[in-house]
Formats: structure tokens, sequence, C-alpha cells
């Protein structure tokens, strides 16, 4: 039974607010706005509604009280129920409880939170929970504005749904579901199973290719493991063999070497002794080292004089035959010239006797224009005559054209 009812921070309850159901009828008179709807919508919420336009809500953060012009809003909003003789009714470890005390928690922007005496639930037990009570938020026994005449022209699956719950199983066919829900995922599950087994299946024989490939890897690892110690110790034996061939090899070369160091330290003696008598033959050298020294000297010099001397006589050379190209190259100018002063003197007798018949062609020429400008003074003389009788032909035609 529910006997107590506690809002604060929802809706318009800015301040916590206690309703006490009591034996009997418990009703809510106030003039419209006051919150009594608000009332009805705490009691759903705190049952498990998720909806937020059943609220009357965008969002389910507007359940939260949003403040007015003379009190702040609020960031948390909570609803608690108090149900009596609920023995059996809750889930473990509320099972033995006679007296359970239900609370949605929302803080803005957190989300909601459900406890049950003060231990954290799910929302899918608590909604189970009033659906074994015949109860809910969205319960038919939840009645409000035009309930009835949705219950009276419900369809057949709502009327089923009305007697579901008044029988009091409505809880057991939301745990059907639950339970059909959790099968088809043990369903899903054991397909999955299946599929892995199948791989599992496919890498088992993997691996024991593998396992065999491994094995045949050791024994042969083994086999050649064997192979190499026995290379190995004739290896050994060989070398022993050639140490034992050195060592004496090296005995050998020691007795040598000692003789051999006899033999230095009396060259060294020979030496020695020779030395003391080298200072003569070494001045000797010496001289005649000089000697050799300054005469190689002398030799380079005669080179170079007789290099700088081949080298005039090439330039020397070198200038004769282009001296001797210059004096072609004038010869034929000088030909070329003395013929040009013929040909120049042939012109100018040319000139001479042209110039001597040039009085006459003048007086010829100065005749010719006379007679030509005569010529011009008839022609134009004509030209008049023609023009002033052309004038006269043009007037007796203009005459005669008026004539006619």
């Amino acid at each position: 039974m529910l006997t107590r009812l506690r809002i604060a921070g929802f809706k318009s309850f800015a301040e916590p607010t206690t309703l006490e159901v009591l034996p009997g009828l418990t009703g809510i008179v106030g003039p419209n706005g006051c919150g009594k709807s608000n009332v009805v919508e705490a009691l759903r919420w705190a049952m498990g509604e998720t909806s937020a336009r059943a609220l009357r809500g965008g969002e389910m953060d507007d359940v939260i009280f949003a403040g007015t012009a003379t009190r702040p809003g609020r960031n948390i909003a909570e609803v608690t129920l108090t149900l009596e003789e609920a023995a059996g009714l809750a889930p473990p470890p509320h099972h033995d409880a006679p007296e359970l005390e239900i609370t949605r928690r929302i803080a803005r922007g957190e989300g909601t939170s459900f406890r049950v005496n003060g231990r954290e639930l799910r929302a899918r037990d608590v909604q189970t929970m009033f659906m074994d009570l015949g109860s809910g938020a969205r319960a038919s026994g939840m009645v409000s504005q035009g309930r009835v005449a949705a219950l009276i022209g419900a369809r057949p699956e709502e009327r089923r749904q009305v007697l579901e719950e008044a029988a009091g199983i409505a809880g057991l066919r939301a745990r059907r579901h639950e339970a059909e829900l959790k099968l088809r995922q043990a369903e899903a599950n054991l397909t999955r199973a299946e599929d892995l087994l199948g791989q599992l299946e496919a890498q088992r024989q993997s691996l024991a290719k593998q396992a065999r490939q491994a094995s045949r890897y050791r024994n042969l690892s083994g086999l050649v493991r064997q192979a190499e110690a026995e290379w190995l110790a004739l290896l050994r034996a060989r070398a022993m063999a050639a140490l034992a061939a050195a060592r004496a090899a090296f005995a050998a070369a020691r007795a040598e070497t000692r003789r051999a160091e006899a033999e230095a330290e009396a060259a060294a003696l020979r030496a020695f002794a020779a030395e003391r008598d080298l200072p003569g033959p070494r001045a000797a050298e010496a001289e005649a080292r000089t000697a050799l020294e300054r005469r190689r000297v002398e030799a380079e010099g005669l080179e170079q004089e007789e290099r700088r001397a081949r080298a005039a006589l090439e330039a020397a050379a070198a200038r004769l035959a282009q001296i001797g190209r210059d004096l072609a190259h004038a010869e034929r100018l000088a030909g070329d010239a003395a013929a040009a002063e013929a040909r120049l003197a042939d012109e100018d007798r040319a000139l001479a006797a042209i110039e001597g018949t040039l009085p006459a062609r003048l007086a010829a020429a100065e005749a010719a224009l006379a007679a030509a400008a005569a010529a011009a003074r008839e022609a134009e003389g004509a030209a008049n005559r023609a023009t002033e009788e052309a004038a006269e032909a043009a007037a007796r035609a203009d005459r005669v054209r008026a004539e006619l």
C-alpha cells in the first residue's frame, strides 16, 4: 500500500513536500495551475516513467525546478514513495522487508538513478516490481483525463493488457519478455560459440600440424647436434695434430733463429770493422758526388740555353715566312694598282672625247627645247579654240533640245 509521497525539486515543488496517503480517500483540491497534476506526474516518474513527453516536457531535465523571478532554480529533483506491507515484493536483498522506500533522483546533466531502501537498483527492476503490483507509470490503474474513454474504445490487445494488470501477471509478462531476450542472446552466444568452436578446431588442426613439424624438427635437431659433435671431435683431433706439428716446427724455427742470431752477431762485428775503414772512401765519394752535381747543374744550364736559342730560331723563321707572305701580297697589290691606272687612263680619254662633243649637243638640245615650247604654245591655243568650239556646240545642242 502507498502511504507516503515525498517530493523535492520536482517541477513546481521547490521545497521538500510530503504527501500522506491515509486510509480511505485522499483528494487534492486547488485552482488551475497550482500543481495538482505535478503530484500525479511525480508518482508516475518515481514508478519508472522514461518518456519526457509523457511528463509534459521536452527532455528529462525539464522535471527539475527551473526557478522563478524570486526563487533560484535547483539542480536536483527527488521523489520518494513509501510502500507498506511490501514483504516479498522487492528483489533481494530487500525481499523480506515489510516497508520499502523507492527513491528516484535526477541531477541536471547527469541522468537519473533509483534506490530502494538506500541501495541502488536498476530501473527495470523497479518497473517490474510495480507491474507485479498491477500498477506502474503507464498502468490502467493510473486513470487520467480521457483515460476512461480510451479504455472503452481500446483494442483487444490493450484490453488484454488491462486484464493482465488486474490479474497481477503483468510483471510475469515483463519477466517473460526479459527472459526471451536473454534466451535470444544466449542462442546468439551459442551460435557464436559454435562458430568459435569451428575456428578453434581449425586452429587445433593447424597446431597439431605445427606440433608434428616441431617434433620432426626436434628429432632432426638432435641428429644435427650429434653430427655437429662428431664433426667437432674430428676437428679437435685434427687441430691437436696440427698443434703438435706446429710445436715441432716452432722448436725447429727457434733453433734456426738462434743460429741466425749467432751469424748476425758475427756479421755485425764484421760490419763494425768495415765501418772503421770507411772514412777515406766516403770522403772521396763525397768529392766525386760534389763534382757530379756541379757538372749536372752546368749541363742543365746549357740545355736551357739551347732551348732558348731554338725558340728564338723558330720565332725568326716564323717572322721570315710572314715577311715573305707580306711581300707577295704587296706585289699583287702593285699589279692591281697598275691595271687600275691603265683602266683609269682609258676612261679619262673617253671622257675627254665626250666633253669635246658637249657644246654641239647643248646647242641642239636648246633648239629642240625652243621648238618644243613653240609646239606647246600652238597646242595650247588649239586646245583653247577646241574648248570654245565645244562650248558653242553645247549651246547649239541646248537650243536644239529646247526647240525639240
